[in-house]
C-alpha cells in the first residue's frame, strides 16, 4: 500500500472514510478484497506470499492498513508487515495498546493505521511513539505521517473536495486514478533512481512490472453499517474487477 488517506470524524454521518491506493509489483500473489473464510467478520485483500493484508476492516468497525518506509538497501525484518494488519484485525485490542505492544525490531520500516469505533492511532518504527489521532483529514503514503510530498498533499486536498458528495465514492476514485507525474524540481528524494522517483510520484502509478494494484474506498456510518470497494488492476493500470461489501446495521 502506497498511499492512503483518512477522514477521522470529519463527516456527519460516516465517521471513518479511507481512500488508498495498494502499490506493489504485479508478480506477488494477492487475493482481491472478500470476507475470510476462518473469520467472516474480516473482510480484507490477502497476500497469498506471506498470509497478511495491506488493508482491512471488520464487521463491527475495526480497521487497519499499513505502508511501507522506503528505505533503499535497508536490511529486511525477518517479519512481514501484513502481520500487523491481520493480528490486530483478528484481535479485540484497542489500537494504542496494540501498538504499544508491537516489536517495531521485527519488521521492516512501517507505517500502521488502526481504528476501532472509539480511536484512530499511528504507529511507525521510524517515527517515535505511537500517536492517537484527533478527528481530521490525515495522508500516509511511504515515509512518515502527512509528509509534505507533492502526491500525498494533492490527495488530502482532493479528499477534502470529495468528502460532501458521500455516499457517492465516485469523487474518492477519481483521485485515486490521478496518474500526472511530479516535475523533477518537486520530487521527493528518497535514495531511488530518478526514474523510479517520477514514476512512483503519481498517486496511481503505472509500468509494466510494478504499479497499483487495487484502489479501495471504505466507509463506516455513524449506525455502524460498513462498505468497501476496490478496484483492481493489472500492468499498465488496465482494469481488471470491480467489487463491493457491504454490511448492514
Amino acid at each position: 500500500m502506497c498511499l492512503i488517506v483518512v477522514g477521522w470524524h470529519s463527516h456527519p454521518d460516516y465517521p471513518l472514510v479511507v481512500a488508498a491506493n495498494r502499490d506493489e509489483f504485479y508478480r506477488r500473489p494477492s487475493a482481491a478484497a472478500a470476507r475470510w473464510n476462518e473469520t467472516g467478520r474480516i473482510i480484507a485483500g490477502r497476500d497469498l506470499e506471506a498470509g497478511g493484508t495491506w488493508l482491512g476492516i471488520t464487521e463491527g468497525g475495526r480497521f487497519a492498513a499499513v505502508t511501507n518506509v522506503r528505505e533503499p538497501g535497508a536490511v529486511p525484518g525477518p517479519r512481514s508487515r501484513g502481520d500487523l494488519t491481520r493480528e490486530f484485525l483478528a484481535g479485540s485490542e484497542t489500537p494504542a495498546s496494540y501498538l504499544a505492544r508491537v516489536q517495531g525490531a521485527d519488521f521492516s520500516g512501517f507505517n500502521l493505521l488502526l481504528a476501532d469505533r472509539d480511536q484512530l492511532c499511528y504507529g511507525s518504527n521510524r517515527n517515535g511513539p505511537p500517536q492517537v489521532l484527533e478527528p481530521g483529514i490525515y495522508g500516509l503514503s511511504n515515509h512518515l505521517l502527512d509528509s509534505p510530498w507533492p502526491k500525498l498533499l494533492t490527495a488530502r486536498r482532493n479528499f477534502a473536495a470529495a468528502l460532501p458528495q458521500l455516499p457517492d465514492t465516485s469523487r474518492l476514485f477519481a483521485l485515486l486514478a490521478d496518474d500526472e507525474i511530479v516535475p523533477d524540481d518537486a520530487l521527493p528524494r528518497t535514495g531511488v533512481s530518478l526514474e523510479w522517483e517520477r514514476r512512483l510520484s503519481a498517486i496511481f502509478v503505472r509500468s509494466a512490472d510494478y504499479g497499483t494494484r487495487a484502489s479501495t474506498v471504505v466507509t463506516r456510518s455513524l449506525a455502524g453499517a460498513i462498505c468497501l470497494e476496490e478496484r483492481s488492476f493489472g500492468p499498465h493500470g488496465q482494469g481488471l474487477q470491480s467489487s463491493q461489501i457491504s454490511t448492514g446495521v
